[in-house]
């Protein structure tokens, strides 16, 4: 692993400490780093401690030029994961590292000020590989050849206080019909994004399941639903209103109402580098403060 990617959000200028001290040890290993072009400007005009320049690169865009580098690192919150998730597809060969500069992130499970100790096991190979499962909307072009999700599928009521009906059918069997706010069609991964806010439920990430979460629905009988990620689900939408919002994980768009959506399994999964002692279950104790019931 000689060429590394960094991946940052527009508010680097916060973390530009941590930053500079993760460039600072990349480049003492003599690993070749490739960053955007503004980080890169802002760090050279900015540059106090004198960074090995040799080893520092730009790139205009991630999706064009991420065969430069062997894995990429995001420093940010949830949000940067997912937005070079989506830059990288489909050439989702390049293993994602998180590293957490905002608030409750899950799938940027290393926080910030850990810089150090995560590169160390990074440096020493002591880290493993997940593949994450991921959807796709397959009879509809929304968001220009990337109609997919690491999180989730949503559709939600736009503009108006009236409830959207949607049907949802499993292989073609009818399901149920929801009345409610909207419908939330969620990976493993995105068990804790959306869906968990909506009552759904915590699914690990390893698991070959897709999660059906309704969105304040009228009905109190209407629960969560499992089911497997090799099914096809179909959904119906209706309703009063001229326009309905479509999700894929931060993209968005309005439809007409009266649209018909197929969400299948993906057959592209992004890849997650974890490092040694950064577990799916450690996250969510920290993230969700388990344990810290004083009893414990």
């Amino acid at each position: 692993m000689n060429s590394i990617g960094i991946y940052t959000n527009q508010q680097f200028n916060e973390f530009k400490t941590e930053l500079f001290i993760l460039i600072k040890l990349l480049t003492y290993h003599k690993k070749h780093i490739y960053i955007q072009q503004p980080v890169f400007n802002f760090l050279k005009e900015n540059d106090s401690i004198g960074l090995n320049w040799k080893y520092i690169h730009s790139y205009n865009s991630l999706e064009k030029e991420n065969l430069l580098f062997q894995i990429i690192i995001t420093i940010g919150g949830d949000g940067t994961i997912l937005e070079s998730i989506h830059q990288l597809y489909p050439n989702l060969h390049l293993p994602v590292l998180g590293i957490n500069s905002g608030r409750l992130g899950f799938l940027a499970n290393i926080n910030i000020s850990e810089i150090e100790k995560a590169i160390y096991h990074l440096l020493n190979k002591n880290y493993n590989i997940d593949n994450r499962t991921m959807v796709e909307l397959v009879d509809h072009d929304l968001f220009d050849n990337k109609n997919f999700a690491l999180n989730e599928f949503t559709i939600h009521k736009l503009d108006t206080s009236s409830m959207i009906n949607i049907e949802l059918y499993i292989n073609q069997l009818h399901v149920n019909t929801y009345w409610a706010d909207g419908l939330i069609i969620s990976t493993p991964t995105g068990s804790t994004a959306y869906s968990l806010s909506a009552g759904g439920p915590i699914v690990h990430p390893d698991t070959k399941n897709l999660i059906i979460t309704p969105i304040a629905a009228h009905n109190l009988n209407i629960r969560p639903l499992i089911v497997s990620d090799n099914v096809s689900i179909q959904l119906k939408v209706s309703g009063r209103a001229e326009y309905c919002m479509i999700s894929m994980d931060y993209l968005s768009k309005a439809v007409p109402i009266n649209s018909k959506f197929t969400i299948n399994k993906s057959n592209i999964e992004a890849k997650f580098l974890n490092i040694q002692g950064y577990n799916y279950f450690n996250t969510l104790k920290n993230k969700l403060l388990w344990g810290a019931d004083k009893r414990n």
